[in-house]
């Protein structure tokens, strides 16, 4: 199974994500999202894998986040806008997102890991 890592370095949740996903023994290419965010095709792939609704992949207690007022702007954004914002700036991801095998993963849940990439 080969899988992409979308992380932060500095994130801790991420780090605890990454080392589970070592500890199962998984291959997979670590991407600092930060630096290089998922294309626009990337993240229409990993939405669809996901089965997540698109608002699910914003890091909504980022600064970023809350600097573009994205609470009030999102709502009326269409998926495409929404799509381009997201592979504009990683920061504005929530991580981590381990993508692959068709399947996505955001944020970090030990049990979903688990489950999902075990």
């Amino acid at each position: 199974m080969k899988l992409t890592y979308y992380g932060y370095p500095k994130c801790s949740t991420c780090r605890k994500a990454k080392k589970s996903l070592e500890s199962y023994g998984v291959t997979f290419e670590e991407i600092n999202i930060a630096e290089n965010p998922p294309s626009e095709d990337e993240l229409r792939e990993m939405i669809a894998a996901s089965e997540l609704d698109i608002k699910k992949f914003f890091n909504t207690s980022g600064n970023v986040y809350r600097e573009l007022k994205l609470k009030d702007k999102l709502p009326t954004m269409t998926e495409d806008e929404k799509i381009k914002l997201l592979s504009s700036n990683g920061m504005l991801i929530k991580r981590p997102i381990v993508y692959g095998n068709g399947k996505t993963t955001v944020g970090f849940k030990e049990e979903t890991f688990e489950k999902v990439w075990r």
